[in-house]
């Protein structure tokens, strides 16, 4: 069994205004990732995603890129460890 990986992450650049946030929920749930998704009032997108390393790291690949409209200038990650989430949620901005 693969381990679990959790992570908090912020997204930078042109990512508010292009469908980052249905992105990142549609392509979470397809890999079955569990976790949130929210816009921040500075402009940047944070989410937290949990599930199994690998394809934990392979979504944070992708957000790198995000849906077509997004220009993404930086994936920060500020934490990893434990939590315990149950489906993928869009969460008010904050």
């Amino acid at each position: 069994m693969d381990s679990v990986r959790t992570v908090h992450v912020r997204i930078k650049g042109r990512v508010q205004g292009v469908g980052y946030r249905a992105w990142v929920e549609s392509m979470a749930r397809t890999m079955a990732l569990t976790g949130w998704v929210r816009n921040r009032r500075d402009g940047s997108v944070e989410i937290t995603l949990q599930g199994p390393t690998d394809r934990v790291d392979e979504m944070l690949k992708k957000c790198e890129h995000g849906p077509p409209d997004a220009h993404v200038t930086k994936v920060e990650i500020l934490g990893e460890g434990p939590g315990a989430y149950d489906g993928f949620d869009v969460l008010p901005t904050t």
